[in-house]
């Protein structure tokens, strides 16, 4: 089980393999899944990542997840994991804890989670100079952190919320000059 924080230049298997994924788990929580998204550094090509494929899935309510959803993807390898202290998301992992290849993250879709992952996601494929920011930061945070994943994603907060909050304020300009 490795713990280490280790970023791979960025692999175009990566959105194959999400597209895989994205049909079992649609076909696992057909009955509540409203939306499905490639978030997280593995769905921005050109930026370095830990190689975990990172699957958002948006639902009308979390309390609609059964325990025969959580069956279903079980059956896929996908492992709930209660995280009590995101009472706003439902979290699965496929894989070994510390090691583990595919991360599922449910939220209300449209919610302000769900939102500000797509928000993330979308600046850094259209803000080359942010992207190469970030690229950077992991990289020097994966050096300084490197068996120390929490303080590594401790890290990168800030700059996370930073650029979510330009793509808000640039997603308002862009209203306002649409109105």
């Amino acid at each position: 089980m490795s713990s280490q924080v280790e970023i791979s230049g960025y692999d175009p298997q990566w959105a194959e393999e999400y597209m895989r994924e994205q049909r079992k788990i649609v076909e696992a929580l057909k009955d509540v899944c409203v939306g499905i998204e490639h978030i997280g550094r593995t769905s921005v090509p050109n930026l370095g990542a830990k190689p975990i494929i990172d699957i958002m899935v948006g639902v009308e309510e979390l309390a609609s997840l059964q325990s025969e959803h959580r069956e279903r993807l079980q059956g896929f390898q996908y492992e709930y994991v209660h995280k009590p202290d995101f009472p706003e998301r439902a979290f699965f992992r496929r894989g070994e804890w510390g090691a583990g290849t595919h991360h599922l993250h449910i939220y209300k879709y449209k919610g302000e989670h769900w939102e500000n992952h797509l928000l993330f996601r979308d600046y850094l494929k259209a803000h080359p100079d942010s992207l190469r920011a970030y690229d950077t930061l992991k990289k020097d945070l994966a050096c300084q952190f490197k068996y120390d994943r929490a303080a590594y994603t401790e890290a990168k907060g800030p700059f996370i919320r930073q650029v979510v909050e330009r793509a808000k304020l640039e997603r308002y300009r862009q209203g306002q000059m649409n109105s």
